[in-house]
């Protein structure tokens, strides 16, 4: 049997926002979207006129990977971004790098991209979104000693 791990990202309100990003960023693909207001309503928990316009699902393709974004459908705080980590697993140094700089804009580095025992590229920055993300390049033998390029 295969198992497939998804992150699933929960913010507040600010779903649709984070989309785009991730589409410039990470050049994700949207394959599925859906607000809560175009979802079923059940009558006995009748939504927030507001929250109708909220993503209830949505699936991001990110390579072969699939990453799924949704807003809460209170205006609560949700801190839930705060607790989740992603690793995402790049072919190349270059593209460990290319996205290490787009995830900087409105983040912030936690780990350099750089190269380690494990990883010609390795490197960790918590997006503008509060969400922690580890960009990983898994180790080629024929390619030791390229090094990272970063800025």
């Amino acid at each position: 049997m295969t198992y497939q791990v998804t992150p699933f990202i929960t913010l507040n309100g600010n779903a649709r926002e984070a989309i785009r990003f991730y589409e410039s960023a990470l050049e994700a693909k949207v394959v599925f979207m859906q607000t809560y207001g175009e979802g079923p309503e059940d009558q006995s928990h009748p939504l927030p006129t507001h929250s109708k316009e909220r993503i209830a699902h949505s699936v991001l393709k990110i390579g072969g990977a699939e990453l799924f974004v949704a807003d809460s459908i209170s205006d609560e705080p949700n801190e839930i971004g705060h607790r989740l980590q992603i690793c995402i697993t790049t072919p190349d140094t270059e593209t460990s790098a290319r996205f290490f700089e787009a995830l900087l804009d409105g983040g912030q580095v936690v780990m350099p991209l750089q190269e380690t025992y494990f990883s010609p590229a390795f490197g960790i920055v918590t997006d503008r979104y509060g969400i922690t993300i580890q960009l990983f390049t898994p180790r080629d033998e024929a390619k030791e000693g390229a090094g990272v390029s970063t800025k």
